[in-house]
Order: C-alpha cells, then sequence, then structure tokens
C-alpha cells in the first residue's frame, strides 16, 4: 500500500486525470455552446499538473542539498509567469490576440531548446543504447524547438505589421529549405555516434535560421494557417521536451497540442486551397505573385449609410460576412445591435463565416458570442455558399480576401483556387472598407467594381451605428 502512495505513484494518477481534462477541454472547445466548459476543464487540468509536478519533484527531498533553492526558485517562476500572463490576458484586445498566441509559441519553442541543451550537459549516468536513445532525443527537440521559436517570432512579426506581410523569396529557397532538412538528418546521426557539443551548436543555428526562413516566405494570406501551423509546432516541441524531463503528461499534453493543430492546419489547408505540404515548408512550390495588387480595375460605387439604411429596410434577408476590419473597429456590438433590429422587422439575418475570416481560427465566432449574437444564425462558409444567390443584400464588414471573386475566376491569382463566400451572387452588396487598398494578402478585390456592389467607406463601428440611427 505504502507503493502506491509515494509521491511518483501520486503524480501519476494525477497526470492520468489532467490528461483526461485536457481531451475534455479539446472536445468542449469544438463548439460554441460547450467553450466555455471546454476552457475550464483546461483550467482545472493544467492546475492539477502543476500542483502533481511540485508534489513529485520535492516532496519526500526536504533537507537534500539545493532543494530548498529549487522550491524558491520554481515558486518564483511560476508566480512571476503567472503575473505576466494574467495581465496580458485581461490588456490584449481580441485583435492582437493572433499576434500574442505567436509569440506564446515562441516561449514554448524556447524553452524546449534550453531544456534540449539541459538534456546534453546531464546525461543522468544513461550508457548503452539508452544514452543513444538520449542523443537523438536531444538533437531533434532542440531542432524542432528552435524551428518553433524562430518561426513564431517572424509570425508575430508579420501579423502585429512590424515586417512585411509579403513573402520572401529568396533565389532557390526550396533547394535552401530541403538542403536544411538534409543536413538536420546527416548531423542527427553524426551526433548519435558521436555526440560533440559543436554539433549542437550547429543545429541549433541552423534550426533557428531554417525556422525564419520557412515563416517570411509564406506570404500574409496564409497566415492562419502558420499560427495553427506553429500551435502544432509547439506541441511537438513541447513532446520531445517531455521526453527529456521524463515527464509522461507533457508528453501527452504535447502530442495533443500537436496533432490537433497539425489537423487544424490541414483543414485550413483545405479551405483555402492550399497545399499542406507547400505551406507547412515555407511556401514550397508557391510563385510570387506577379503584381502588388494595387493596380485599379474599375470605378466603385460608393454609398452612404442612410442609402444602406434603406437598402436594408426593403430587403427580405441578409447576411453579414464580417473579417478582420471588424475585430479592428470593435464593430460587434453595433453589428449585433443591428442583427436584432432586423429581425425584430421580420428580416432574415445570418452570418457567414469564412474558416479563415480574420488572422486566427474561430476569431470572428469568438467576437460575435462575445456580442451575444446567436449562435443558430453564425453559419460556416459551406452552409452558407449556396444561399447567397437568394440573398437581398449581403453588408461585407472588414473582410476581403475571403471575399473576392479573383480567387474564383483569375487562374493567375496569387489566391486562385481559394474557396471564399460568394457573396456576389447576391442581389446588393455593400462592402464596409476604410479605403480602397488590398487585402491582407495583397491582392486586389474586383468585387469592389462590380454593378450590385457599393461602398460605404469610414469606420466600421461609426458607419454601423449610422445605419442603426437611420433605420
Amino acid at each position: 500500500m505504502t507503493d502506491l502512495l509515494t509521491p511518483a505513484s501520486i503524480a501519476g494518477a494525477a497526470y492520468l486525470v489532467a490528461a483526461l481534462l485536457f481531451i475534455l477541454s479539446l472536445a468542449g472547445l469544438s463548439r460554441h455552446e460547450t467553450s466555455r466548459g471546454g476552457v475550464l476543464y483546461g483550467i482545472v487540468g493544467m492546475v492539477i499538473a502543476l500542483v502533481a509536478t511540485v508534489w513529485a519533484t520535492f516532496a519526500g527531498a526536504w533537507g537534500e542539498p539545493g532543494v530548498l533553492l529549487g522550491a524558491v526558485l520554481f515558486v518564483a517562476a511560476l508566480l512571476i509567469g503567472g503575473s505576466i500572463g494574467l495581465w496580458r490576458a485581461r490588456s490584449v484586445e481580441m485583435t492582437g490576440m493572433p499576434e500574442l498566441i505567436a509569440l506564446l509559441h515562441s516561449f514554448v519553442g524556447l524553452a524546449a531548446v534550453l531544456v534540449g541543451w539541459n538534456g546534453a550537459l546531464d546525461e543522468h549516468g544513461l550508457d548503452g543504447a539508452l544514452l543513444d536513445i538520449h542523443h537523438a532525443e536531444v538533437f531533434i527537440g532542440v531542432f524542432i524547438g528552435a524551428v518553433t521559436f524562430t518561426g513564431s517570432i517572424v509570425a508575430f512579426l508579420k501579423l502585429s505589421a512590424r515586417m512585411s506581410s509579403k513573402p520572401l523569396m529568396l533565389p532557390g529557397k526550396n533547394v535552401l529549405n530541403l538542403g536544411a532538412l538534409v543536413v538536420f538528418v546527416g548531423l542527427t546521426v553524426w551526433y548519435v555516434i558521436t555526440p560533440e557539443l559543436w554539433l549542437l551548436v550547429v543545429v541549433t543555428a541552423l534550426a533557428l535560421a531554417l525556422g525564419w526562413h520557412l515563416v517570411a516566405s509564406i506570404g500574409g494570406g496564409d497566415m492562419p494557417v502558420v499560427v495553427s501551423m506553429l500551435n502544432s509546432y509547439s506541441g511537438w516541441a513541447a513532446a520531445a521536451a517531455g521526453f527529456l524531463l521524463d515527464n509522461d503528461l507533457l508528453i501527452v499534453t504535447g502530442a495533443l497540442v500537436g496533432s490537433s493543430g497539425a489537423y487544424l492546419s490541414y483543414i485550413m489547408c483545405k479551405a483555402m486551397n492550399r497545399s499542406f505540404i507547400s505551406v507547412i515548408a515555407g511556401g514550397f512550390g508557391i510563385a510570387a505573385p506577379a503584381s502588388t495588387g494595387d493596380e485599379p480595375e474599375g470605378e466603385a460605387r460608393e454609398i452612404a449609410a442612410s442609402g444602406v439604411a434603406e437598402m436594408l429596410r426593403g430587403a427580405s434577408t441578409v447576411v453579414i460576412t464580417p473579417g478582420y476590419g471588424m475585430a479592428v473597429a470593435q464593430a460587434q456590438y453595433p453589428v449585433a445591435e443591428l442583427t436584432a433590429r432586423l429581425r425584430e422587422r421580420g428580416i432574415g439575418v445570418r452570418f457567414g463565416i469564412h474558416p479563415v475570416a480574420g488572422r486566427l481560427p474561430g476569431h470572428m465566432n469568438v467576437l460575435l458570442a462575445e456580442a451575444k449574437v446567436p449562435y443558430d444564425i453564425v453559419e460556416e462558409m459551406d452552409e452558407i455558399n449556396d444561399e447567397l444567390a437568394g440573398t437581398s443584400v449581403v453588408l461585407v464588414i472588414g473582410a476581403n480576401d475571403t471575399v473576392n471573386p479573383a480567387a474564383a475566376e483569375d487562374p493567375g491569382s496569387p489566391i486562385a483556387g481559394m474557396p471564399v463566400l460568394r457573396v456576389w451572387e447576391a442581389e446588393n452588396v455593400v462592402v464596409f472598407k476604410r479605403s480602397m487598398a488590398s487585402g491582407y494578402a495583397g491582392v486586389q478585390n474586383p468585387l469592389f467594381f462590380r454593378d450590385n456592389a457599393q461602398m460605404l467607406f469610414g469606420d466600421a463601428k461609426e458607419r454601423v451605428e449610422d445605419i442603426i440611427r437611420a433605420l
């Protein structure tokens, strides 16, 4: 019985409970109605994991040299990190969430690199085949962590507009990426046979450069996939760290994050008609756009808020397609009020959400839920696309690339083949934009010049409020 109550066995049981809670969290987060419960499961699971780790690390070891100092450092790190996390979570706007998540991924990658280096410097008296396996774990863990670290930093810089969203097109970039992977495989074999420290230095530098180049080579239109892809990388980096630390929960959690992130990336690539391999390989095989996308393609017609209000009064059905511009303007609350006003008049209102609307999967869904928009009128692209042709009015609020006809009609467009919301098939289209500038992918939108489309310029929040007053 006493063997069952050792710190290690208690921690193992706690890890099992935490792992189950993490699985329940992922299941809960898959639907709007259960998302709050999913978040709660995740929080409880993480608290259990942290307490169990502290217990397994320090219980029964008091009095040994260095244990007290280790406990103090552990608590200090927990308090500092937790305080920073709470502060950023409370202060970050939803528009800043994509770059914050990319930055958090970089921390996971950096942690994996540090854990790997620690494992290389302290081999715990291993020998024989176990030592060879340990060397491989160290080398692979450092490589994945370093790629995740610099890749996430570049994603953060792009998403926060501190770096151009256009893809970096170095000569022979595909050869550089593939060559780096071949070199990594060769160095791994070399390190397992002859674990020289300079080899670890070389692979760390190689992985840092590769992570930077992989994400820098991906254009702005694919950045939502990149965020999901980096989420997957950070999961595998955490799993690698779990092997080095002999922590079962870290292995399981990393595998959950890695596999779910990879599957989400695959789904998003399908939604954008992108090759999954091309995106994760840094745009492998994707040609550079032939133009900047800033050339005018016709004459756009402008409409006033009062004109939009009059159009809505005579409508029987309205579809609202939000994008990142709605998030920037914080327009979700007046949009929710406009929706309620129209429904009170007996006008059918629904929302059409593109899988990569915004710069983060589920970005628009969270904003609309925050504004209390009913879940049952928020539909995905595949659910609503075939019904747009029978819609009276479509309001495009801050969206651009996800409603671009060039994706469906121009084989030479950089976004050709990307499934989009076919809003141009509706009777009337009103596009809310600050200017005629191209979208995040840098591609001009022919929708602006269609005969059934009109532009409502200005801040989306103010223009929606103007429409509400006019109604």
